[in-house]
């Protein structure tokens, strides 16, 4: 340690030898770690990860720690990261290994609630708005600077174990931007930092959409008689149940004797088909009695 207080510098090489030996020995002690790796060129690569990392070069609060944060993001450093609601908690390798807690506030309910309304009508499903395949306009509101949904300076706060004392420090501007980096695989996670649902978001865009009232004009509609020309096809017709009450009663043929019921009232208890048989039968065998004697 120098006489300022300050640690001594780490190569990037020793760094990530460091760090792969940190996170060795905190798997053995059964921890399940989530790293951010970083290539070269630009730290996100998706929309929602360029949109979060943009956000926060936007702010000149950030601008002269973000650099080196970068750098952290790029050899590995950050070994573990991971996202709750309203809180992101991580591993950054620098020195010694530092943890570091970024809190980030809910969304405040009216402005939420006013994105929905700006992007009414221009959402059409879940996919779609994690895809970030939405129209300019509507992205723009969503990243629209301390009324859309990625937060301000004001709404973040973080704490880092390293000693660096001032506002940001590079272990906390890695974290930043490793949260970038993990939006591009799980772009859900902005919704559950900012404690707010992306369904919400689509549910209140499409029910402000106008519904028909009324459906289709009846010169819209295919008239039945014009099908079987129309595909081709000979329409057999359908027969009509016959109507209940005189008109049934005056075609039913009656039989001697069978008085026929009064119009709306129910005819009397059909006969049995096994009745008459066995009064035919009987009839026959009273006539052989009768020819026998």
């Amino acid at each position: 340690m120098s006489f300022f207080g300050w640690k001594p510098y780490v190569s990037v090489a020793e760094r990530r030898k460091k760090a792969a030996q940190a996170a060795a020995r905190l798997k053995k002690k059964g921890l399940s770690l989530s790293p951010v790796t970083g290539g070269r060129g630009a730290i996100a690569k998706s929309f929602w990860g360029k949109a979060w990392c943009a956000n926060l070069e936007r702010y000149s609060d950030y601008s002269n720690r973000l650099p080196r944060g970068r750098t952290y993001v790029r050899n590995g450093s950050v070994i573990d990261l991971t996202i709750a609601p309203g809180e992101v908690q991580a591993q950054v390798m620098g020195s010694s290994l530092y943890k570091v807690v970024v809190s980030v506030a809910s969304a405040p309910e009216k402005q939420w609630k006013a994105i929905g309304v700006d992007c009414a009508g221009s959402i059409d499903s879940l996919v779609e708005l994690l895809q970030g395949r939405l129209s300019q306009g509507v992205m723009e509101r969503i990243c629209r600077p301390h009324t859309g949904l990625f937060p301000s300076p004001r709404e973040i706060n973080f704490n880092c174990s390293c000693p660096d004392w001032a506002d940001m420090c590079k272990h906390v501007a890695a974290v930043l931007y490793g949260v970038g980096v993990r939006l591009d695989e799980q772009p859900e996670l902005l919704f559950i930092l900012r404690r707010v649902d992306a369904k919400d978001l689509v549910a209140r865009a499409g029910a402000v959409l106008p519904r028909p009232k009324v459906g289709p004009a009846a010169g819209k509609l295919l008239d039945h008689s014009l099908l079987g020309e129309v595909f081709g096809i000979e329409m057999a017709e359908v027969a009509m149940p016959a109507a209940r009450g005189k008109a049934t009663a005056a075609r039913r043929k009656q039989e001697p004797g069978e008085k026929v019921p009064a119009p709306g009232k129910p005819a009397g208890k059909p006969k049995s088909a096994v009745g008459v048989l066995t009064r035919s039968a009987g009839a026959a065998k009273r006539k052989r009695g009768g020819a026998k004697s």
